[in-house]
């Protein structure tokens, strides 16, 4: 653990409220949220030391002189998102922003947006967050969507849940809006900053994952955004709330944190592969779900968290949303009697893996496990496909949050220890070899459309350079006959995918079997997805299909039911339930990153449903007489000598801090103090790894510890 720059900008979090030594963090980047108060909260960060962003909602907020007409004398209550019953959708129970639904985003609204933001800019922030681009896919029905219908396709308006065509075409629709509204905001005050203050100012994009808008039914730009030029990067929003979300395997619908956290993320990370965009990867100490209990809250923050590690080519994070909530919070207890505020060794803990979050950057990656990768691959179009017309077969499903067609693809993989990275479809048409990462791809065009033939044809020549592409799907979609590209040209197709066929050489109408295609092989399995999610034999058909694919390639698939990955001196592992029981034992000496002793362990056993952090005390530096490995604060004024150790470590007030050193002697004595005031320690010695645990009160003003030994 080294001392960084905060202009690395490594770790955030976002408030609302004003600062609190309580929830003092020590991230890099504050990011304020809303425009109330703004130079005086902007103030009181930036005094603290911190890099100071602004993060607002640009689909609902604290718009209301917007709304009743207060900014410019036309009421705008008819550009609120509403259903099919002419109810508008707000935002929850949020009564901060009562009285202003989700918006439809018209350019009369992107020009008082504009207006607002610009006092951010004069505040001095160095970036803005628009969080959150939504657009209910229930929505579609207020007059100003109505008017952008016929301004974008020059035709009436149709009932979007009347047929599948009108729903593709209303969501589509959506996804341009924000799409456009984000354009217009970037571009105008990027222009404004420039002129005014000669300064770029940077424009992020906290969003939820493609994968969370499909299981909510909400339509979002998501890799549209990467053809907009002025967006510099995205806050990943995936966090308990979004990945416990139930999800259906082999027919058992239940919670399955960790392994839809891991989709969630590795989706989100194509929205910056090959760029040079930046990602912060979000977790969420607790959840907006206040009524779950600290231990629940703990575990399942542990789920996402390494969920994340898993994906390495991210290394900035979303540390905590709403620190104030956490650390001042209170939450019902086990047997749900009383409330109560978080558990001090849950304190300690959040902190030391916050901190560790921040060292994660590195090039010395590697599966310890014999994990290979396998691409799942996904569209934008997923979203416009969330709601059947009534009385068609899909009708009852599309009404829930399964979305069975993606995970009965996606889980069946994952449970048995490949490497599931979902891979954004669109992206192909963007980056020249896109897929050249990936031997083995599935795909089925059964939830989602090719927006272009371009597309297919792209696939088709991955394919024919030695690709192994999976295609499953039955063709009975409905979606399938919405008037678009593969049933609009002189060679009509049933669906995209006899499209595909014809462009890889073989027939439209293809058996199940396996297909040579130039160098590669198409293996078509006519399956519709989301029945693989709800039947446990279909799910071992279709796994069946997948390991003969390995064998056919020379390739040795043995299922698994864990993973475990070094980066660094890091090492994050997890093992599935409902995929065996087989035990995973690390060989050697680590540190327990979630235990708030940071206890050393030989040779660690991860089982079923556990996943786990720690240090591998293998790769200790040694190269110098000491090394901080693990601590609960922000440390600097570091100072090693032969025989001694000196820093300064902050971290929030009202809990106790911890650190865990290696020292190439045993200490003699441990000191701290907070400013003149000497500060109590507790100090223990491992013989075996060389290593002190340290216990100290904590401080934001910052504890001076000097070891000497």
């Amino acid at each position: 653990m080294k001392e960084y720059d905060r202009r690395e900008e490594r770790t955030a979090f976002q408030e609302s409220p004003d600062y609190d030594e309580r929830y003092d963090i020590q991230a890099d980047v504050a990011i304020v949220y809303g425009l109330h108060k703004l130079k005086e909260r902007i103030a009181h960060w930036k005094k603290r030391g911190y890099i100071v962003h602004l993060m607002t909602g640009i689909s609902w907020g604290n718009y209301n002189d917007y709304y009743n007409g207060e900014f410019d004398g036309r009421d705008h209550s008819d550009e609120g998102q509403k259903d099919c019953e002419g109810n508008e959708i707000t935002h929850g129970s949020n009564i901060r922003y009562k009285g202003v639904p989700y918006m439809v985003p018209s350019v009369s609204y992107s020009q008082y947006l504009a207006k607002r933001l610009k006092t951010a800019i004069d505040a001095g922030v160095e970036a803005i967050h628009l969080e959150e681009p939504e657009f209910w896919v229930a929505g579609g029905y207020s007059e100003a969507f109505k008017r952008e219908w016929n301004i974008f396709y020059n035709e009436p308006w149709t009932d979007p849940q009347k047929t599948c065509e009108g729903q593709y075409k209303a969501s589509k629709l959506k996804q341009y809006l924000y799409k456009r509204t984000i354009d217009r905001l970037c571009a105008e005050l990027k222009e404004y900053s420039l002129i005014k203050y000669g300064r770029m100012i940077r424009f992020y994009i906290p969003t939820h994952s493609l994968i969370n808008y499909c299981q909510w039914k909400i339509v979002s730009p998501e890799s549209s955004l990467l053809d907009v030029p002025s967006v510099d990067g995205y806050i990943a929003q995936v966090w308990t709330g979004t990945s416990r979300v139930r999800n259906n395997y082999r027919g058992i619908c239940r919670e399955r944190t960790f392994e839809t956290a891991f989709l969630e993320y590795g989706i989100m990370q194509e929205l910056v592969s090959g760029t040079n965009r930046n990602m912060w990867f979000l977790h969420d100490p607790i959840e907006d779900n206040l009524h779950h209990t600290w231990k629940d809250y703990r575990e399942n923050y542990y789920r996402t968290v390494v969920a994340s590690l898993f994906h390495p080519e991210i290394s900035n994070y979303e540390v905590s949303p709403w620190p104030n909530r956490v650390f001042t919070g209170k939450y019902p207890n086990e047997d749900g009697t009383d409330k109560e505020g978080m558990p001090e060794e849950y304190r300690t803990n959040l902190l030391t893996v916050m901190h560790a979050l921040r060292d994660m950057k590195t090039d010395d990656v590697e599966w310890i496990t014999d994990t290979k990768t396998v691409g799942v691959i996904l569209s934008d179009t997923c979203m416009f496909q969330r709601f059947y017309p009534r009385g068609d077969a899909q009708h009852e499903d599309s009404l829930t949050v399964m979305w069975d067609p993606f995970f009965g693809l996606a889980l069946p993989l994952l449970k048995n220890g490949l490497c599931v990275r979902p891979v954004q479809l669109e992206n192909i048409a963007r980056y020249p070899g896109y897929f050249d990462g990936y031997k083995k791809l599935v795909l089925s065009y059964e939830f989602m459309k090719p927006e272009a033939p371009d597309i297919n044809n792209a696939i088709a020549e991955w394919v024919k350079n030695g690709g192994e592409l999976i295609y499953v799907g039955d063709g009975k979609d409905s979606f399938h006959k919405i008037r678009h590209w593969w049933n609009s040209g002189k060679a009509h197709y049933n669906d995209p995918a006899e499209h595909l066929f014809e462009s890889l050489g073989l027939s439209r109408d293809l058996a199940e079997g396996v297909y040579k295609a130039g160098k590669g092989t198409l293996t078509f399995i006519p399956l519709a997805p989301r029945e693989i999610a709800k039947n446990a034999a279909l799910c071992d058909r279709y796994l069946s299909v997948i390991k003969n694919v390995f064998a056919s390639g020379g390739e040795s698939f043995t299922p698994s039911s864990h993973f475990a990955l070094r980066r660094g001196r890091y090492v994050a592992a997890a093992a599935f339930e409902e995929a065996g029981n087989d035990i995973l034992t690390l060989q050697g000496d680590y540190i327990d990153m979630f235990n708030d002793k940071l206890s050393i362990l030989n040779s660690p056993k991860i089982r079923a449903g556990e996943v786990k952090l720690f240090i591998d005390l293998s790769k200790t530096d040694k190269s110098s007489d000491s090394d901080i490995l693990a601590v609960s604060g922000r440390i600097s004024n570091v100072k090693q000598g032969q025989r001694s150790l000196c820093c300064k470590i902050k971290s929030p007030s009202e809990m106790n801090g911890c650190m865990r050193i290696w020292t190439k002697r045993p200490p003699k004595f441990v000191t701290a103090k907070i400013g003149s005031e000497k500060a109590e320690t507790k100090t223990s010695y491992d013989k075996k790894t060389e290593t002190t645990y340290i216990e100290y009160p904590s401080s934001p003003k910052g504890v001076s510890v000097k070891i000497i030994f």
